[in-house]
């Protein structure tokens, strides 16, 4: 005689089955959730940070007013036209180098103490990621940041025209976390000086960059 293993028996296995993958399947998804959620809002932190470290730097070492003289040299003929305009590398490469260097020290020494994280981001649920107590979470980021300068040329009036020169500041941060990684690049432009140029500005600086990036920042307003 067969023996048959009694159909509420296979049926609780069933059901314990269904309600283990069920479990299964809803810890997973809280966990992405809670992963991604924890990531924005470390990353949102860290944005702020990035802010105040690049600004700090800025204003450090611009701490002492840069003259357009400085930067850059216009060369006129005889009838005063301008015939060139060319930038002053030495003092290019000095600003930029500084305030690189004085981000990335900032950077490293403001993000040492971690990020704090509301009790509500573990929920998994964006609505509530700005509730709740802070938390205190170690991070390591990874920073690099670079700076360049790049001009505008704008209309200012009759043979008049207005040349801006910014700094630019592209801090590309990497963000290590037990729950997962991101990477992002935060960018600041800051305005070092500018100029009325009297007189005629050949065409070819018009559409260029005189500082060799390809391309002109849009215009300020």
């Amino acid at each position: 005689m067969k023996y048959r293993r009694p159909k509420n028996k296979v049926r609780r296995r069933v059901i314990f089955a269904l309600v283990a993958l069920s479990l299964l399947a809803l810890i997973v998804i809280l966990n992405v959730n809670i992963t991604k959620v924890l990531i924005s809002v470390a990353e949102a932190s860290m944005r702020s940070i990035t802010t105040v470290a690049v600004n700090d730097a800025v204003y450090y070492t611009l701490s002492d007013r840069v003259r357009y003289e400085e930067l850059v040299t216009v060369n006129r003929d005889e009838a005063g036209n301008i015939t060139a305009i060319t930038s002053n590398p030495f003092q290019i490469n000095r600003i930029a180098r500084d305030t690189a260097y004085m981000s990335q020290e900032n950077l490293q020494k403001m993000s040492e103490g971690g990020v704090e994280v509301p009790l509500g981001a573990f929920s998994g649920i964006e609505a509530w990621a700005g509730f709740g107590p802070k938390i205190h979470m170690k991070i390591i980021p990874i920073s690099n940041v670079e700076c360049r300068f790049a001009s505008t040329f704008e209309e200012a009036g009759v043979n008049q025209t207005k040349h801006s020169i910014y700094l630019e500041i592209v801090a590309d941060i990497s963000i290590i976390m037990p729950s997962g990684t991101r990477n992002f690049a935060s960018r600041t432009e800051v305005l070092i000086c500018e100029s009325v140029l009297l007189g005629k500005v050949p065409e070819s600086y018009l559409q260029a960059d005189i500082f060799g990036n390809g391309y002109d920042l849009a215009p300020k307003t």
